[in-house]
């Protein structure tokens, strides 16, 4: 049985008969390898104990791929062919996941650098309701990969990032190896603007800010040596991703509760979570610089600045476990506030060099430069923390 009426090109809309797993391989100029794909992916879907189809996005070729597509359309009685006219990963997804009718929708590389024995364990929580997004993962226990240092290292780079500004909860943003169930997916993609590479960051990290469940799958993987992406370009537009995602987060531009589980127990959102972390950081800011200004009176600036310094962390840690992070019970104090002292000693390191350099410019500064820079190197310190103590306390630890 045919699973969709051939589309003219141009085409976002096929009709498609309902099955249970609909997977898009998003192409753009790929006529050297989307052939031999295709057919490798139909011969296993075979296998599946559940109906499957394969959408092949064309995201504007301007090369045989299209005309490659339309014939395994033709051949394959699983495949649909879809064109689109303006080039773009995330383009393809949308137009592909909000034309199927698929109870869950999926995407891998063309290349499938992604072992195949991974699919099953990949779509399995999502079939069964229990997950609500499942991805690979090349960076957790069991994965196995094989690429050069210099993508491993962006990679690897590109991740904590995630983890460490947008307390990301997932381990691996950019691995080609996705499914979301379409009902998810109907309510989430509305929000994800990115059209791009960044696409699959947005998605993932507004799913996690929402509370829905993200499965990961450890998978075997090769890179692939032809790779075309523009890796300087894919970090200028990733940074500008993040950036934008952290403030429509923070701001309240980006509105999730139509995402969110009904009844669902989450952590504080990060817009409130920034707001209550601002709110006890005035409040420490201010009783560390009383400390400061009494203890100067009897001690050094030094001296000063470490004892205000620490006495503020574990009170700072402690206000922010509760009334930041949402956590009331005891369980992971210990390494909360060993991350509250960590970040400690990075505000320590940034005052006392502040102050060490202030004094070495002018060796008897008035005290309210002192005060001044104090005010300035703890402003840094204060990001530094909130980034650590997020990412601590998140719900995973």
């Amino acid at each position: 049985m045919r699973t969709s009426e051939s589309p003219t090109p141009g085409s976002t809309t096929p009709t498609q008969v309902k099955t249970a797993v609909d997977l898009v391989i998003p192409v753009h100029n790929e006529e050297q390898s989307l052939e031999g794909s295709v057919r490798r992916l139909d011969d296993y879907l075979r296998h599946l104990p559940y109906s499957a189809t394969i959408t092949i996005a064309d995201n504007a070729s301007t090369d045989g791929t299209w005309e490659i597509a339309q014939r395994l359309e033709a051949e394959l009685p699983r495949v649909r062919a879809v064109h689109l006219d303006e080039k773009g990963r995330g383009r393809a997804l949308k137009a592909s996941w909000s034309s199927s009718e698929a109870q869950v929708v999926g995407y891998m590389d063309v290349d499938l650098s992604t072992d195949l024995a991974a699919l099953p364990p990949l779509l399995a929580p999502l079939l069964s309701g229990h997950s609500d997004l499942s991805i690979g993962t090349r960076l957790a226990r069991g994965s196995r990969i094989e690429r050069g240092p210099k993508r491993d290292f962006l990679s690897k780079g590109y991740n904590l990032l995630l983890r460490g500004v947008l307390s990301a909860e997932f381990t691996d943003a950019q691995c080609g190896f996705k499914a979301i169930r379409r009902d998810v997916a109907e309510k989430l993609l509305p929000l994800v603007e990115d059209d791009s590479w960044f696409f699959d960051t947005e998605l993932l990290v507004l799913a996690s800010e929402a509370g829905l469940r993200v499965h990961e799958v450890p998978v075997d993987w090769v890179d692939d040596p032809d790779s075309r992406v523009d890796i300087i370009k894919t970090v200028k537009e990733d940074l500008g991703g993040i950036r934008r995602l952290l403030f429509g987060l923070v701001s309240g531009q980006i509105d999730l509760s139509g995402v969110r589980p009904p009844g669902s127990v989450r952590s504080p959102s990060l817009a409130a979570q920034v707001i209550r972390f601002g709110a006890i950081g005035v409040m420490s800011t201010l009783a560390y610089l009383l400390l400061y200004v009494l203890l100067r009176t009897a001690v050094g600036a030094q001296a000063a600045n470490l004892i205000a310094l620490l006495v503020t962390a574990v009170a700072n840690t402690a206000a922010n476990r509760r009334l930041t992070f949402g956590i009331t019970v005891r369980q992971g104090a210990v390494k909360h506030h060993v991350a509250g002292l960590a970040a400690f000693g990075v505000g320590l390191t940034l005052t006392s060099g502040s102050l060490a350099l202030l004094h070495l410019a002018a060796p008897t500064p008035a005290r309210a430069i002192e005060i001044v820079v104090l005010v300035a190197a703890n402003a840094a310190a204060t990001l530094i923390r909130f980034i650590a103590l997020r990412w601590v306390m998140s719900p995973r630890s």
